[in-house]
């Protein structure tokens, strides 16, 4: 593999060790050159002006300084190239669907195997998107396609739209005046017309269909 050819990235993660074992992890496959770490969002930002521009950055979620929802958010307007992978602990909801409105393509579990964080970076790369242990691998066929041509009810665009709050579904089936068991069956319906598996499935696939401006 020429140099050309290897995928650029950045761990950006306050932890020091747990950098440190990425970055010797990473720089093992041929595939990948790592470019620059950094322990925060505001560190980030010196390095992307002395250092070669990733191409993924893999970003950690809870940071001093600068979080991952700031870092992640300011390299969307001013590096909309540079692809971002949250790191997170935990499959956080909420964590997870604040960091894909920040401009993040997807997330990857900190205790995933180094192959999988390198399929992950791959993912991201090739087709725009990687969501690890959340959404099946037809979410790239889901996101090209129409929701009309889904037939999505219009109680189901509505669940959509609000799944993309912060609300619970209890909150959401008082929202939208109809019983917890009918928020389960919208809930279920649109996992099977979109091949989906979890809230934050759907929540990605509202927001890179641009269906709701978040």
């Amino acid at each position: 593999m020429t140099e050309a050819e290897r995928i650029k990235i950045a761990i950006v993660d306050d932890h020091t060790l747990f950098r440190s074992g990425v970055t010797a992890l990473m720089s093992e496959f041929d595939e990948l050159k790592v470019v620059f770490e950094a322990s925060n969002g505001q560190q980030m930002q010196q390095l992307l002006l002395k250092s070669e521009l990733p191409q993924v950055v893999l970003m950690d979620i809870n940071m001093p300084v600068m979080d991952g929802y700031e870092a992640t958010a300011w390299l969307k307007i001013h590096h909309p190239k540079i692809m971002v992978l949250a790191l997170s602990m935990y499959e956080d909801d909420k964590a997870v669907i604040k960091m894909i409105k920040s401009g993040a393509c997807g997330y990857v579990l900190k205790q995933s195997k180094p192959r999988e964080l390198l399929e992950a970076i791959q993912s991201v790369v090739q087709k725009g998107v990687f969501i690890n242990e959340i959404v099946s691998g037809k979410l790239i066929r889901s996101i090209s396609s129409n929701p009309d041509e889904l037939k999505l009810s219009a109680r189901e665009l509505e669940f959509l739209k609000l799944c993309c709050s912060e609300m619970s579904y209890k909150e959401i089936a008082d929202q939208m005046f109809v019983s917890p068991r009918t928020v389960d069956n919208y809930r279920e319906s649109l996992f099977q017309k979109l091949n989906l598996k979890t809230r934050s499935g759907l929540v990605l696939y509202a927001i890179k269909n641009e269906i709701f401006k978040l």
